[in-house]
């Protein structure tokens, strides 16, 4: 079958494209902006990628059309489709009937730490030998791809593995379907991270949201088990809504709780039973920093207890564990200046994430860099939270390019240490100006930030 994937780059659809490829279909795509890390994964499976969404790609003649959720009414090859009447269905619905009918999976929603946990929960599962298939929204450096298919377990060569891991977004699915992309998982363990506002373009409120997670929560089966971040009250309304599941939650010592966190990102996890008694399981040795992470670790650890995998081979799992690439990333070091790249991009995530560095730095001072360009950013929803969760951030370089707010008054309780710029090259001519050898500059953004990374380190090196 050939398939033709409208918004191919997306984390989501390109992942989708790579199980397609390796299902043995023919896999074509087109997209209005390319980036790594999904463009060259994309480049490396032999996928043709097509720019723009010309109407002329019809002729490709594909048996159907997947369509990403960045396409809506009135995109020209979306309209071509339409007016032809040619078949076209969504990359969660096409994921669903395609790749995960039959198949044990296992579901991270949350607003925060997706992928984190996914790749932490895949990798659990390989070291265990199960080796699962995955459509994780970022590059878990222990596969190298965002997404495969399952494969051959060390226990059974003669099958395929029942396990999926997949990172389940409540954002959603379609133009023609606005559901959540999760409700199409049917996961039978599901892990619920987090929940907070987010995606203002779409929702109206929280509650709407978590209207949403409830609609996941209804499709997990009594055999199953929902993993629930335990300091969550917006997950516990979630929960009280009805469930029909066995409920297991993390950082809480209602089960599941990490102890005797160490500046090197070690800690001890502890599971309590019944009678609130905590035994100790082992400690995870990593390098991870943050309170986020080792909830990230409790809910993997919880998710692939219910796959069958023991909790100390989990624990050995999660000490090889190598983190994601574009979370905490090291991009390079010039002249004792080190510069990262995350995906932080709500200001919950941004203030974990320079907090998480500061824990590691100590005194050293942070550059952190931001570029708000999410749909709920671009909006202005979550402008006055910014400046809080640059707190422990030393100076502060704000991109304002396409911006419907302005940054400089959203910004101004921190204005001594702030600067904000429209012009990328301004922009990372201010940061080397400002940078001296010790310093961490932490860039933040979920879109490829015209390659601010390369273009900080190259004029790093010019500059010494």
């Amino acid at each position: 079958m050939h398939i033709h994937i409208l918004g191919i780059c997306g984390t989501f659809m390109g992942g989708i494209a790579v199980l397609a490829k390796q299902a043995g279909h023919k896999v074509t795509g087109c997209d209005a902006n390319v980036y790594p890390p999904m463009s060259t994964q994309l480049e490396a499976q032999g996928i043709a990628l097509i720019e723009g969404f010309s109407p002329e790609q019809t002729k490709l003649n594909p048996d159907i059309y997947v369509i990403g959720n960045v396409v809506s009414r009135g995109n020209p090859l979306m309209e071509e489709i339409l007016n032809r009447g040619l078949p076209y269905i969504s990359g969660p619905q096409w994921l669903a009937e395609n790749v995960l009918q039959g198949k044990w999976v296992l579901a991270v929603a949350g607003t925060h730490g997706k992928t984190t946990t996914s790749s932490m929960l895949a990798w659990i599962l390989e070291y265990a030998g199960l080796a699962p298939g995955f459509l994780i929204g970022g590059v878990p450096e222990n596969f190298g791809v965002s997404a495969r298919l399952p494969q051959t377990p060390i226990q059974d060569a003669n099958s395929t593995s029942p396990f999926f891991v997949i990172e389940a977004d409540e954002y959603d699915t379609a133009f023609f379907d606005k559901r959540s992309k999760f409700v199409h998982y049917r996961p039978r363990t599901a892990v619920l991270n987090n929940l907070e506002f987010d995606h203002a373009d779409i929702f109206e409120d929280l509650a709407a949201i978590e209207k949403q997670f409830h609609h996941l929560v209804r499709t997990v089966p009594q055999q199953g088990l929902v993993v629930v971040n335990g300091k969550e009250v917006s997950l516990q309304r979630v929960i009280d809504k009805g469930c029909w599941t066995p409920v297991e939650k993390f950082g809480t010592d209602d089960d599941w709780q990490a102890d005797n966190a160490h500046g090197d990102g070690s800690f001890d996890v502890m599971y309590f039973d019944d009678k609130g008694q905590g035994k100790l399981q082992g400690r995870v040795a990593w390098g991870l920093l943050g309170e986020h992470n080792r909830m990230n670790a409790l809910a993997s650890i919880a998710a692939a207890r219910h796959a069958g995998v023991a909790v100390d081979v989990s624990i050995a799992a999660l000490s090889e564990f190598r983190n994601v690439k574009r979370r905490m990333e090291l991009r390079g070091v010039v002249n004792g200046i080190s510069v990262y790249d995350d995906f932080a991009h709500h200001p919950t995530a941004i203030e974990t994430t320079v907090a998480g560095l500061r824990g590691k730095v100590g005194t050293a001072r942070i550059l952190a860099v931001l570029e708000p360009r999410s749909n709920t950013m671009k909006l202005g929803v979550m402008k006055s939270a910014l400046p809080a969760s640059l707190k422990d951030a030393d100076l502060v370089f704000c991109y304002q390019a396409n911006l419907g707010w302005d940054a400089i008054e959203a910004l101004a309780p921190i204005s001594t240490r702030t600067q904000v710029h429209d012009d990328l090259n301004q922009l990372v001519t201010a940061i080397v100006q400002a940078a001296k050898t010790g310093d961490h500059v932490l860039v933040m953004s979920n879109g490829g930030f015209g390659g601010i990374h390369q273009k900080l380190l190259d004029a790093l090196k010019s500059a010494v």
